[in-house]
């Protein structure tokens, strides 16, 4: 066990004790798709020439001169369809983490803490699901969402929660903190979005908080059981999750680039090349960083690899600070 093994992994009854906090919240609040959200509010109405689905200036590609040089009608076009898209895609990876999640908690045995938080966030990733395809429903946008190659391997991305749940619950990271990270961006900076889409973000970022929080409690408290070896392993694993899944989630595919009239140069600066978009990649990471320095799966070697994938940089010295990587 290393030092910051030794300082941060809680202990066993303070982790069962906050497994039990996190389920209590579930259970006392939560949100329901259908009973939540007013979908036939008349503010709700997704109108496809609403002038509030042009992308907000905390969207890398929303920033970027290309877009903002465009007439409205074309930019709130292409920001209904990017929004959608990001839906989509959301909704893609709450299967495969709900799929996971079963999988995990089929093999638990009986007393385990992890079971019933397990299946609370579950529950709540079924209603984010339910959320997200009535909205791309109703935006009327036929998008895909994940690339080809997301789509591909995600029917077996669930697997890992039996075979290797410590790589698996980082890979839950991998794919929820940089939507909450968004997300959060959009709902500080207090731009005019759609009261829909505003809502839904509301939903998703209050109770990610809880499932985030799982999972970083559930890596600290299980670090301290990692060999030399499968440490090292991880060490390498981790980045490499990390950016992919960043990827997957928050890059439009092939596909959907030619959907919405993206040129090639201008994909290549949003994604990642530009100083400001490069700053972008690395803050996404900052939280999973701490938690990887916490976890001891930050050493000379990994941190090569970091620097490498662009995702490098001050590590967050409390969860969900802002702006918290360096340059």
């Amino acid at each position: 066990m290393t030092a910051t093994d030794q300082h941060t992994a809680p202990t066993g009854s303070s982790y069962a004790d906050t497994l039990r906090t996190l389920s209590e919240a579930s259970v006392h609040q939560h949100f329901d798709a259908f009973l939540d959200i007013a979908w036939d509010d008349p503010a709700y109405v997704v109108d496809p020439a609403d002038p509030r689905w042009v992308l907000p200036t905390s969207d890398v590609l929303g920033r970027h001169p290309w877009y903002r040089g465009l007439p409205l009608e074309r930019q709130v076009e292409i920001g209904l369809y990017r929004q959608a898209n990001v839906t989509k895609v959301g909704l893609q990876f709450e299967q495969v983490l709900i799929s996971g999640l079963m999988t995990y908690a089929f093999g638990l045995r009986n007393g385990s803490p992890e079971f019933r938080y397990s299946t609370h966030e579950a529950t709540e990733e079924c209603h984010h699901t339910q959320m997200f395809q009535e909205f791309v429903n109703r935006s009327g946008q036929d998008v895909a969402g994940g690339t080809w190659a997301f789509r591909a391997v995600a029917p077996f991305l669930p697997l890992f929660a039996k075979w290797a749940p410590f790589a698996f619950f980082y890979g839950v990271l991998a794919g929820e903190e940089p939507i909450d990270h968004v997300q959060k961006a959009v709902l500080r900076a207090g731009e005019d979005t759609h009261p829909l889409l505003r809502r839904i973000m509301q939903i998703h970022v209050a109770e990610e908080a809880r499932h985030i929080g799982f999972a970083h409690q559930y890596l600290e408290h299980r670090a301290p059981r990692l060999g030399r070896v499968e440490r090292f392993a991880l060490s390498i694993i981790v980045p490499l999750v990390m950016r992919w899944l960043g990827d997957q989630i928050l890059r439009p595919g092939r596909q959907a680039r030619r959907d919405m009239g993206i040129p090639r140069s201008v994909a290549r600066e949003v994604w990642w090349r530009d100083a400001e978009s490069r700053k972008f990649l690395r803050d996404l990471f900052a939280d999973v960083r701490m938690l990887a320095d916490r976890t001891g799966l930050r050493n000379p070697v990994s941190r090569v690899l970091w620097r490498a994938l662009g995702i490098d940089g001050r590590s967050s010295r409390f969860r969900s600070q802002p702006a918290s990587a360096a340059s």
